[in-house]
């Protein structure tokens, strides 16, 4: 596999760990992933909950009280330090939802704890190079979902901005956690990343020449090396990350992946307004029989939610319960998941991980 031109940075093998939040992957799981030659990215998502809610000013019911706590700057700042310590100068990643509450302070954040890559998804990033104009050598990549999309992103970033996409992320309707696609499109072959490829990348000629990464549904060496003779420079895959010593997820987290079944992977309502894949567990079980945990808007995570409309309506809390989750509290967590999650079947070192995704299962 040749290495990845990001921007500025090379990535020795082209892989991207995909951004896994709330607490899934944070320094652990990021700094191991990079120091081992693929991109790491630390999720901003809740970092106010970092190292047990040491880096917030207010809270309640043991909760980030409000956006600015629960997208804590001293906390993403921590998670990018600690993750430093393990991958030194080593290029890292954040990955930034355009639907989070406080958007344009986080990007800002990010930038001013030194991040090298923005990653940026769950809405369209149209704005984004308006929050790191000041920061030149930081590459941006937005994360599509069809040709279209990356239209209305270059064509908004040249005219406006006078730039384009370092590389744009392509996600499939097979990831984990929120679809860009209807619950009938997540179904329909022709949604599927397979044939979006040839699409995004004619759309990307249009603009000139930058790498186009493959999303969802990406498991082993055959689907990466079957992806890029579709077109794709490179790969970005999370959930088998989940697999690993290093992932900042609590054991029970990793544990109801290790337990769950093809059957037990399901399309699920979100309170952000798009299906959500995840595990079926107790929680999804209470919330269709209307016995959910009770539903207060503490934390103001993301826009589309309205301060708890979309909670009320879906009936969870999506920050209350990815808290849960990352804390490996099963009865009442949200555990999200790729079509592919079934397939975990134990732990293993990150750096055996890559050398598998790299060379082969066998290698």
């Amino acid at each position: 596999m040749k290495s990845l031109k990001i921007g500025k940075y090379e990535i020795k093998y082209p892989i991207f760990q995909g951004g896994m939040g709330l607490g899934i992957s944070w320094d652990k799981l990021a700094g191991n992933v990079s120091l081992n030659g693929c991109l790491g990215i630390v999720s901003s998502v809740g970092t106010g909950y970092y190292e047990n809610r040491k880096y917030i000013t207010k809270e309640i019911n043991a909760k980030p009280f409000g956006s600015e706590n629960f997208y804590s700057k001293a906390g993403l700042e921590a998670i990018i330090k600690n993750a430093r310590k393990i991958c030194g100068d080593l290029p890292i990643g954040v990955n930034i939802m355009y639907a989070a509450s406080d958007y344009a302070r986080v990007v800002r954040d990010a930038c001013e704890a030194g991040i090298n890559i923005i990653v940026s998804g769950a809405g369209l990033p149209t704005n984004l190079p308006e929050f790191t104009a000041e920061f030149k050598d930081i590459a941006l990549v937005p994360i599509v979902s069809s040709a279209k999309a990356l239209k209305i992103i270059c064509k908004r970033w040249s005219t406006r901005y006078n730039c384009l996409p370092d590389a744009v992320v392509l996600e499939g309707p097979l990831s984990g956690g929120h679809q860009g696609f209807t619950y009938e499109q997540c179904s329909d072959p022709a949604y599927q990343l397979e044939n979006l490829i040839p699409q995004v990348k004619e759309e990307i000629k249009a603009w000139g020449d930058f790498p186009l990464i493959a999303a969802g549904g990406i498991w082993d060496h055959d689907d990466i090396l079957k992806m890029m003779s579709l077109g794709a420079d490179g790969v970005q895959m999370a959930t088998r990350f989940i697999g690993t010593y290093e992932c900042d997820a609590a054991q029970g987290f990793k544990e109801i992946l290790l337990d769950c079944t093809k059957e037990d992977i399901k399309l699920i309502k979100s309170p952000v307004g798009y299906p959500a894949r995840g595990i079926r567990t107790n929680l999804i079980k209470l919330v269709e029989n209307n016995a959910g945990p009770k539903i207060h808007c503490i934390s103001n995570c993301v826009t589309p939610c309205h301060r708890g409309e979309g909670s009320r309506r879906v009936g969870y809390c999506i920050a209350d319960r990815l808290a849960d989750a990352y804390n490996g509290i099963k009865e009442t967590g949200l555990f999200f998941t790729g079509v592919n999650g079934y397939r975990l079947k134990k732990l293993i070192p990150v750096k055996e991980l890559i050398k598998k995704l790299v060379y082969g299962e066998n290698s």
